[in-house]
């Protein structure tokens, strides 16, 4: 990492801290693998992040219920060593007491992690008590007070992927000054799609960083920076266009009169569908 500042380079999570204030958002790429982490950082990504999805999913586990715990921080261990800040997608916490979680956010600190994301969705389609959520993150922020702590709501996120409506920017609002006065460094509403809303929860959350999920089609980078928005992240898109792009390219050259792949973001398959796959794990007949 370099710093054209004056004085000593900064420490990592300082470091990180600064890609979240500069002239530009942060463009946060996110990982399932060592080898996606490393081509990430080789391309010349100063930070990424993991993806619970990607992680889950391509070891054959449902995302956001904790199965992926082990195999999420064994992968954080090992490209917390590449040369890049390493933020880490802790689902709901992988854990049930605030110590627990605080528990995890220390083994990542210590393998040199920079930042975690964590949820207030659950895996049932309700969102976590607000006073249990802000006590993760009171706990997180206790424990290793140098970790950046990106607090992700769900309340819209859980009405797009269940189809519903999606709630009034209050109830957003009411959980993400929570989450800031419970100490997060940041705020993560993915699904928030709205213009309006996305400049107007900027604006409410000052010098917060407001974090969005891309959407392509509906997202450029350029207009989410002019909203205010000071942290772009990718989420999953990246290994759902892994996946078919592979497949794809497989299937053409099985089948010659196929068209090769071709960029096709806005068509890739969805969050549901991916995270689907793991249930082709679940119900294999292991013998």
């Amino acid at each position: 990492m370099s710093d054209t500042s004056d004085g000593p380079a900064p420490d990592r999570h300082t470091a990180f801290r600064r890609l979240h204030h500069g002239d530009r958002p942060l463009l946060l790429p996110n990982a399932w693998d060592h080898a996606s982490a490393a081509a990430l950082v080789r391309r010349g990504f100063p930070a990424i992040g993991t993806t619970s999805l990607g992680v889950a999913a391509a070891a054959g586990l449902p995302d956001a219920t904790g199965a992926a715990r082990d195999g999420t921080l064994a992968l954080a261990r090992g490209i917390a060593r590449l040369p890049a800040l390493v933020t880490v997608d802790i689902e709901g916490g992988f854990g049930e007491r605030p110590e627990e979680v605080a528990a995890v956010a220390a083994e990542l600190d210590r393998a040199g992690v920079v930042g975690v994301n964590i949820e207030d969705g659950r895996p049932d389609g309700t969102l976590a008590p607000l006073a249990r959520q802000c006590a993760m993150i009171e706990a997180i922020k206790e424990r290793v007070p140098q970790l950046f702590v990106n607090a992700r709501t769900d309340t819209h996120w859980l009405a797009a992927i269940g189809g519903g409506t999606p709630p009034s920017l209050a109830t957003t609002a009411e959980r993400i000054e929570a989450y800031v006065r419970a100490g997060a460094d940041g705020i993560f509403v993915p699904a928030l799609i709205d213009e309006q809303n996305i400049g107007a929860l900027a604006d409410d959350l000052g010098e917060t960083p407001l974090n969005i999920l891309f959407t392509p089609g509906r997202h450029t980078y350029e207009r989410l920076a002019e909203l205010g928005v000071r942290r772009i992240s990718c989420g999953s898109l990246l290994f759902r266009a892994a996946l078919d792009h592979a497949v794809e390219l497989a299937w053409s050259i099985a089948h010659p009169d196929t068209p090769a792949p071709v960029e096709r973001a806005a068509d890739l398959p969805g969050y549901a569908e991916a995270r689907s796959l793991a249930d082709d794990f679940a119900s294999a007949d292991p013998t």
